[in-house]
C-alpha cells in the first residue's frame, strides 16, 4: 500500500503538470491559428480591394453610359425609324450589360440588383415613350425621352448614388 501511495505522489503532480502544459499548448496553437487566419484575411482583402474598386468603376461607367440623356446623344437614328431606334437603344443597353456581367462577383448582391433594376427601368422608360401616340419618329422619341429626363431623375442616377455610398463604406 505504501508503494501505491508513493506512486500516486509522483504520478498525480506529473498528470496535473502534463494537463496544464497540454491546455496552454492548445490555447497557444489556437491563438496562432487565429492570428494566421486574420493575417491571411487582411492580405486577401488588400489584394481584392483594387479588383473590387475596378468592378465598381466599370459599373459606374455602365450606368453613366445608359443614362438616357447620354445614351440618346451617343446613339443616333440612321433613318429616323422609331421602332428601329428603340431596338438599337435597347440592344446597346443589353450589350453593355452583358459585357459587364462578370463584375457581379466583385460587388454586393444588393448593388447588383439595383444596377439591374436601373437597367430595366431605363429600358422600360424608352419603351413607354415609344408607345406615346405623339411620338412618330426617332427624333420625336429622343425629344420625348429628354423631356422626361428634365422632369424626373434618370434611373441610373439612383444606382450611381448607391454605388458611391457602397464604395465609401468599403474604403
Amino acid at each position: 500500500m505504501e508503494k501505491f501511495i508513493e506512486l500516486l505522489t509522483y504520478t498525480i503532480p506529473a498528470i496535473v503538470t502534463g494537463a496544464v502544459a497540454y491546455y496552454f499548448f492548445m490555447n497557444h496553437t489556437d491563438f496562432e491559428q487565429q492570428r494566421l487566419k486574420l493575417s491571411l484575411l487582411k492580405e486577401n482583402q488588400k489584394a481584392a480591394l483594387p479588383i473590387k474598386l475596378q468592378a465598381y468603376e466599370r459599373m459606374t461607367l455602365y450606368l453613366e453610359r445608359i443614362n438616357p440623356s447620354k445614351l440618346l446623344l451617343r446613339i443616333t437614328s440612321i433613318n429616323n425609324d422609331k421602332e428601329a431606334y428603340v431596338l438599337s437603344l435597347i440592344n446597346t443597353i443589353e450589350q453593355e450589360f452583358e459585357h459587364n456581367l462578370s463584375q457581379q462577383i466583385y460587388i454586393s448582391e444588393k448593388c447588383w440588383s439595383i444596377i439591374i433594376t436601373s437597367k430595366n427601368a431605363t429600358i422600360q422608360l424608352i419603351k413607354q415613350t415609344e408607345l406615346n401616340e405623339d411620338v412618330k419618329t426617332a427624333q420625336d422619341l429622343r425629344e420625348a425621352v429628354l423631356k422626361k429626363m428634365l422632369e424626373n431623375t434618370p434611373p441610373s442616377t439612383t444606382a450611381l448614388a448607391f454605388i458611391k455610398d457602397e464604395v465609401k463604406s468599403i474604403i
